[in-house]
């Protein structure tokens, strides 16, 4: 074992991670930990854009910005939270410009904007051009660019240590954190971080789904360990399926292709959005657009020989703006479908995408214990975090926007507390849990398989935990769960190596699936409303009274949550500062 002592510990090196590491490698030694190659990380397959009120194309403020975000989540955004991320969007796309992201540019010179869904003028009057982008190919061009400026500022990366633990103290009755354990893929040994400050920005958690958007490493890592040690999960029944994922394969095509102009159409050719959503049409919010179409195709009018999806029609765009506008996601029609956008509508299908719930931070970054109490020296931020700046749906481009406002939050403030604390003491047996559970699993001698259960949650998670949901579809997906919990303490691996055991991590990554999907369907039976990405058919409509609060989920030896032992849900009031609920319209 090996031990390291860093002021500050990034886990991750997507957006969020590497933003955070340029402000912290600045102010402190800090070290960033990732599970893969940081410019392999998930930031790079967002598309269309990062959304930010600079007005260079039409009139925008900050403030219709912030309502928006808090209309497209539904009412359930911290509205603290949006108004930091809207005011200080500006200087984040500014910052990457400065950092050499090559933005798409007007005849002028200035940034390019676009149309997303739920950007609004005037407070929902109509659609506005927000979005800065680089092609469809802007996620990319930020993890670039902050890799660049990490190499730059000499930030050290640990490339393929997988982060099992957290190690947090109890000081006079409160968590404080002292480091991490990971584990290091090249060697298969077991490192200890010991640090002043931890900064957790590990991603999503998307592959509990079957039909997904998210690469195979988004197992909610981050979420887990932070989960076993104390640390709630807020908000974790709110997960958003992107309308526009290639039918029967879930690889993500942009909404930027909608914001270009595609429109999305039943087997009859009829533009349906028009019926949802009369006002912005296809641009409406993602959660509706995504029931939307699953409606169209539960009533009978889905395309295709099973009439199970709809069609995205691009054919009366100009190809030379496709060719200019949208060339990966077009190359991928070809490519996977066989499909020239062109000519022909684009076959597409809701895929899971995004989740709103996560770790719970303040808007500093600084992780909860409970509502109200922060964990010293602990910080998230992204896709892993909820500081609540989602709500109950996300919009388009505003994932870009919080790696990097939050990301620079998480960074900077986790540099300034390592400046004044004190090194945690960390214990001699800090790692023996990660050691137990890696020594297990590579020599365990069970009959089940990786692979056969992860498929079977994916499928249960699919059929019932999807776009639609209900209190039986929920129940039955939480008894599937258990019974693969059950049959998870029997697995068995075939790779007993020490060097690269993908075999060993995916074991372990499995774990992680399974006690957030058990966390996320728990949170959906509970909240018996319609709100954002969450709809239950047999409560269809959105219940202020009751539950406008945020689901605070707790691992719980003592406790039972709907019938489900060993966790515990509490709530947590919403911050409402300017705009009061109201119907949610578009």
């Amino acid at each position: 074992m090996q031990v390291h002592d860093y002021d500050v510990v990034i886990v991750g090196a997507g957006g969020a991670g590497m933003r955070a590491a340029i402000e912290s490698g600045q102010r402190a030694r800090t070290a960033v930990l990732t599970k893969i190659y940081p410019t392999r990380s998930h930031t790079g397959a967002a598309q269309g854009g990062m959304c930010a009120a600079l007005a260079n194309v039409e009139e925008d403020n900050w403030e219709w910005h912030t309502f928006d975000t808090i209309k497209g989540g539904d009412y359930l955004v911290d509205q603290d939270a949006a108004e930091v991320m809207a005011k200080e969007a500006i200087d984040a796309v500014l910052d990457l410009e400065k950092m050499g992201l090559p933005f798409n540019r007007t005849p002028e010179g200035k940034i390019d904007q676009r149309r997303f869904g739920g950007h609004t003028r005037d407070h929902g009057k109509a659609p506005v051009r927000r979005a800065c982008y680089a092609a469809d190919r802007t996620g990319h061009m930020i993890l670039q660019t902050l890799y660049q400026n990490c190499v730059k500022h000499g930030v050290e990366f640990y490339n393929e240590f997988y982060v099992l633990d957290v190690i947090i103290n109890e000081v006079d009755g409160k968590k404080v954190v002292a480091g991490v354990v990971s584990y290091e893929l090249a060697t298969g040994e077991i490192h200890v971080f010991r640090s002043k400050a931890v900064v957790f920005a590990t991603g999503g958690f998307g592959k509990m789904f079957k039909t997904t958007s998210n690469a195979h490493t988004l197992t909610g890592d981050g979420l887990a360990v932070t989960y076993k040690r104390g640390i709630p999960l807020e908000d974790m029944e709110f997960f958003q399926f992107h309308p526009t994922g290639l039918a029967g394969l879930g690889i993500l095509l942009s909404e930027a292709a909608r914001g270009e102009g595609g429109i999305l159409r039943n087997a009859d050719g009829e533009r349906f959005m028009e019926r949802y959503a009369p006002t912005i049409k296809d641009l409406a919010p993602r959660d509706i657009v995504a029931r939307s179409m699953a409606n169209e195709v539960r009533e009978g009018r889905g395309a295709g020989p099973n009439k199970d999806y709809v069609l995205l029609d691009l054919t009366h765009l100009e190809p030379a703006h496709i060719d200019a506008k949208l060339p990966d996601i077009t190359e991928f029609a070809r490519t996977y479908l066989g499909v020239e956008p062109y000519t022909e509508p684009v076959p597409v299908f809701p895929t899971a995408h995004y989740g709103m719930g996560g770790i719970p931070t303040t808007v500093a970054g600084e992780v909860l214990a409970d509502n109200d109490t922060i964990v010293p020296g602990l910080y998230a931020a992204g896709e892993c975090a909820c500081v609540s700046v989602h709500g109950s749906n996300r919009l388009g481009t505003n994932s870009l926007l919080d790696i990097n406002v939050f990301g620079k939050r998480a960074g900077i403030n986790a540099a300034e507390f390592a400046k004044t604390a004190e090194q945690q003491e960390v214990a001699d047996d800090a790692a023996d849990m990660v050691i137990d559970m890696v020594e297990t699993m590579r020599n365990s001698k069970g009959t089940e398989l990786v692979g056969d259960i992860r498929a079977e949650l994916q499928e249960i998670m699919d059929a019932n935990v999807q776009v639609f949901r209900t209190d039986e579809t929920l129940r039955e997906a939480i008894d599937v769960i258990g019974k693969l919990r059950e049959r998870y303490n029997n697995i068995g691996i075939h790779d007993r190596g020490m060097r690269y055991n993908l075999d060993l991590l995916e074991a372990i990554e499995l774990g992680f699936l399974l006690q957030l999907a058990e966390a996320v369907a728990v949170a959906a039976l509970h909240r018996k409303e319609s709100r954002g990405g969450h709809f239950r058919e047999d409560f269809p409509d959105r219940d202020d009274e009751n539950f406008m609060h945020h689901t605070m989920t707790y691992l719980d030896p003592n406790s039972t949550a709907e019938g489900i032992s060993g966790m515990r849900l509490e709530t947590k009031p919403v911050i409402v500062t300017r705009y009061e609920p109201m119907e949610r319209k578009y």
